[in-house]
Formats: C-alpha cells, sequence, structure tokens
C-alpha cells in the first residue's frame, strides 16, 4: 500500500466528495431495488411441510411463531456430514445479534438444514448460537426450494438454482427464503436469494469493504475461503 496516491487535504477533500456522490446513489438505487422486491409477486404455499426442532414437530406456520413474516436461512449441512460450512457459519455468526431487532419488527428467523436435529445442536452448541435451528430431514422442502438436489438430478448435469439451470456437484446451497403468513393463516413466498446475494446479510464485508484492504480475498479460491475460519478455529491476536 505505501505507492497508493498521498494527496494534500485539498485534493483529498474534493477526491472524497466526488466519490461521495457515487455512494449517494448506489444507497438511492438500493432503496429503489428494494420496493422493487417488495412489489414482486408471491408464491401460494400449499403443500405441508414438518421439521424437527428442540420444542418438538412444527408445521411451516408455526416457524412464524405468532408474526407474520418468517425468513429461513438454508444452511449446507446434510445428514452425516464430515465437514461444517465456513460460508454458512461466518453468515450464521451475524444472527444473533440482528435476531433481538427482528424479532421485534414482526420478523422469525429460523436456520434450516437438512441433518437430523442432534447433529445441528451439537455444531450449534459448538459455536455458542442462539437462534433457532431446526431440521428438514426427511422432508421435500429443501428440494422443493431448490437448495438441495438428488444424485440424480447432480447426473442428470442440470438443476434449478438461482432461477437457471445450472451443473451441480455437491447436493446442497446455501441460501435465504423469505414468507409471509396473512391472517387467514394462508403462507406466500415471497422472496429467495442464493448465491453472492446473501452476502448482504454478513456484515463483515460491509466493515472490510471500507477499508484500505478489502476483503483481500486474493486467492486461492478468490472467495472467504482464502481467510474466514469458523470462529472457534482463528489463533487469538
Amino acid at each position: 500500500m505505501t505507492d497508493h496516491i498521498i494527496a494534500p487535504y485539498s485534493d483529498w477533500f474534493e477526491a472524497h466528495k466526488s466519490h461521495l456522490v457515487k455512494e449517494k446513489a448506489l444507497t438511492r438505487q438500493r432503496q429503489q431495488l428494494a420496493a422493487e422486491r417488495r412489489a414482486l409477486p408471491w408464491l401460494r404455499i400449499d403443500k405441508p411441510y414438518a421439521f424437527d426442532t428442540t420444542q418438538g414437530r412444527k408445521s411451516l406456520a408455526d416457524l412464524f411463531a405468532g408474526r407474520s413474516q418468517l425468513i429461513i436461512y438454508h444452511f449446507m449441512f446434510p445428514p452425516n456430514a464430515d465437514y461444517r460450512c465456513t460460508g454458512c457459519s461466518f453468515l450464521c455468526d451475524h444472527i444473533d445479534a440482528a435476531n433481538q431487532h427482528l424479532r421485534h419488527h414482526d420478523v422469525s428467523l429460523v436456520v434450516c438444514a437438512r441433518a437430523p436435529l442432534a447433529e445441528l445442536m451439537d455444531f450449534k452448541a459448538r459455536m455458542n448460537w442462539q437462534f433457532d435451528w431446526v431440521s428438514s430431514f426427511g422432508s421435500d422442502f429443501n428440494f422443493d426450494f431448490q437448495v438441495s438436489f438428488t444424485e440424480d438430478q447432480i447426473s442428470s448435469g442440470k438443476v434449478l438454482f438461482n432461477f437457471e439451470e445450472v451443473t451441480m456437484t455437491g447436493r446442497d446451497r446455501g441460501g435465504t427464503t423469505v414468507f409471509y403468513r396473512d391472517d387467514d393463516g394462508q403462507i406466500y413466498c415471497t422472496f429467495q436469494v442464493r448465491g453472492r446475494g446473501g452476502e448482504n446479510l454478513i456484515g463483515t464485508y460491509s466493515y472490510l469493504d471500507l477499508t484500505p484492504t478489502g476483503r483481500n480475498e486474493n486467492g486461492p479460491s478468490h472467495t472467504l475461503g482464502d481467510w474466514v475460519r469458523l470462529h472457534d478455529q482463528y489463533d487469538d491476536r
């Protein structure tokens, strides 16, 4: 970074003032995009889904916990997995602080994965997470919402993911799905986020994007895999 431009105050001020125009334009664009997102059509959900929870078997409606809006984060955690997804864990590290505010804004947030509940609870305890984590083990939920795929789908070379047909190697992907429940109890899927769209839920990236070196994901994978670890695997500094 020693070869970076070092400017006198007047030049520094004008450069940052000019850049602020772009920052403000992006903020307005994000607000407009959010408004357009809220105006998108909804999908009626009539199929019954059941989940294993620490309070017993629950329906999709039960996961709303009396609120009208529900966010489900799909964690990449298949049954008997011998790994723990670093990216999903990175995102989930940001949930608990936001969750206390979401609950007071008519929004319930639940994490869901295909692994049996006992496997999920072991990892949740290790990570000291407080959010609700439920298991869709044995149900079609993950498959219907295109974050899990059958062996036949993968073998065919084409699976539907993020609104397009793609080649998929693994059986699970992360993502976020949003639901609304009206006064009559009818549930709708209002939005879903897959791929890099989920980065908006990772607050650490917002901080890093303010810094001189940014995300610094320069290899070998050029993703968060270059540096992110499960939070109990970092060397203390």
